[in-house]
């Protein structure tokens, strides 16, 4: 019996069978604020929608213009899209005649200066958010930070951790045991996400803008000198366009198990770089240019697939967490937007990565080594750039394989997963969610990135002209239909709160920002020694 057939048995005996409802997900999905014309806003973040430092759903990522809504973890996949419509329904309401994006490559851009920055008010944690995204921008262009994604956080409740843990014959503390088998998951992960970005991918092309004065290797989409595409391409935004650098190049992080990780972040982050000096923390007039001259200013510039996560508490890093409590859940940053869903992504979708996820979790998982790591990292720029592409291979053990062997192997392990998770739920929706996903294996036009191709070719739109259509479209739905007054009426609390809560902040700070930051970077000192 393989090790997944096993714990898999343990969690769907009849006795735990209902345990695997309780899987816990929420989503983080940024949007672009754009003009009626389709140009970034530079308006600033409406009040109306609270601060941005301290809401718990509404918030920025990079920009000011790039909007990050938040939904909280629950174990109902309805109730994460409930909770992300109505995200986009009050939004709507409150940013005038401005649209969201809906495509993970931006609008047509202007100068890098152009874009503006976060900002997240006076106090010393809403400083160093501003700062760090500073810092982004003298180190890998403004941009670049304009692209949008949806993060998919995903946890396993404790219930089933027991019953694991009990099947693995695991002596240690459930924490110690949770952790490792996250980083297990991780590990997999990275193995097996190039069929996400196959199935998922939604960035085949881009304006022309974004990669002016840039090396690429993009093609226009026949006459069409606005719009720029690889033919088979999945993902544009997990390659070399997209939140790559050179200087990470050099950044081999170890996934194989706590401690390793952190060393390997730690040492990122405090260690400095030759470029990043030579910008240096402070210009001439005194102001932050970025919080450091170290490889990574803070953990959240490191570009990864996936990232083990842990509830910070104030002030608290997100390493420091880790090596404190261990590992809470997973965050999945690989998901494109879906310009065909309102939202950006569906139940089905939902259904399906939570079967990939627990796939990951459940079977064996070998330890990474430099060449494997060299493989994920080959396979991944293949699939970004010929993902669709007839008779494609991945790099594999000591040779290659196909992408549809490969793919119809992953496909027969992830069936029994679903059918548990059918059982659990007392329907067939991850079983369809699967066979869904399985025809665009077979039909690769029936991918989000072949669907846009074929979109842009045959209406003869631009690729600009055809997201504006789309974030139109989307406009009009979530504007056409009534808000909840209930619903409403606990945003706009949601929003006064968080503006009082920001200013609560602010005054309750008692540090100069030089010292706050030094105390900051002083939480990297901790012992790795149980």
């Amino acid at each position: 019996m393989s090790l997944l057939t096993s714990r898999l048995a343990a969690l769907t005996n009849t006795e735990n069978q209902c345990l695997l409802n309780n899987i816990q997900r929420g989503i983080e999905k940024e949007s672009l604020r754009v003009t009626p014309a389709g140009a970034l806003a530079n308006t600033p973040h409406p009040k109306a929608l609270g601060s941005t430092l301290t809401h718990p759903s509404i918030t920025t990522d990079f920009s000011e213009s790039l909007l990050e809504f938040i939904t909280a973890p629950s174990s109902s996949i309805d109730a994460v899209l409930s909770s992300l419509d109505n995200i986009h329904r009050f939004t709507y309401r409150h940013i005038g005649d401005e649209l969201l994006w809906v495509n993970s490559m931006p609008c047509v851009l202007g100068r890098d200066q152009d874009i503006p920055l976060g900002q997240y008010g006076s106090s010393n944690i809403g400083q160093m958010k501003t700062i760090y995204r500073r810092g982004l921008g003298h180190r890998y262009g403004r941009l670049m930070q304009t692209i949008a994604g949806i993060h998919y956080n995903w946890s396993l409740p404790d219930a089933c951790w027991q019953i694991l843990q009990q099947d693995d014959h695991y002596s240690g503390s459930l924490q110690d045991f949770k952790t490792e088998r996250y980083f297990d998951l991780i590990r997999n992960f990275r193995r097996h996400f190039w069929l996400l970005l196959y199935l998922f991918g939604a960035a085949p092309a881009v304006c022309r803008s974004f990669v002016k004065d840039r090396a690429h290797r993009l093609q226009p989409i026949g006459e069409d000198q606005h719009s720029l595409h690889l033919p088979y391409a999945t993902s544009l935004r997990m390659g070399d366009l997209g939140y790559q650098s050179n200087a990470q190049e050099s950044l081999i992080v170890c996934y194989n198990s706590l401690p390793r990780y952190i060393e390997n972040l730690r040492g990122a982050l405090t260690t400095p770089y030759p470029a990043y000096e030579a910008v240096g923390v402070k210009g001439p007039d005194g102001k932050y240019r970025q919080l450091s001259p170290h490889l990574l200013q803070i953990e959240n510039e490191f570009y990864s697939s996936i990232r083990p996560k842990r509830t910070t508490k104030g002030g608290e890093t997100a390493l420091e967490a880790l090596w404190q409590r261990g590992v809470e859940y997973i965050e999945v940053r690989c998901v494109d937007l879906n310009p065909y869903l309102p939202v950006g992504i569906d139940a089905e979708q939902m259904r399906f990565l939570d079967v990939f996820l627990m796939h990951c979790l459940l079977r064996e998982s070998p330890q990474t080594d430099n060449r494997e790591y060299g493989q994920i990292l080959h396979n991944q720029r293949k699939i970004v750039e010929r993902g669709r592409e007839p008779g494609l291979s991945l790099s594999r053990g000591d040779g290659e394989t196909s992408l549809q062997d490969w793919a119809n192997e992953l496909f027969k392990q992830l069936q029994p997963i679903a059918h548990a998770l059918d059982c659990s739920h007392g329907d067939d929706s991850h079983g369809k969610a699967i066979s869904a996903m399985k025809q665009r294996l077979q039909q690769p036009e029936l991918t989000p990135a072949a669907q846009l191709l074929e979109e842009v070719r045959s209406s003869g739109s631009t690729y600009f002209q055809t997201a504006m259509r789309h974030a139109q479209q989307h406009r009009e739905f979530f504007l056409d239909s009534t808000l909840d007054p209930a619903v409403e009426e606990e945003f706009v609390s949601l929003a006064a709160h968080s503006l009082e809560d920001q200013k609560a902040i602010e005054a309750a700070d008692t540090l100069s920002f030089d010292d706050f930051l030094r105390s900051y970077y002083q939480q990297y000192q901790f012992s790795l020694e149980s």
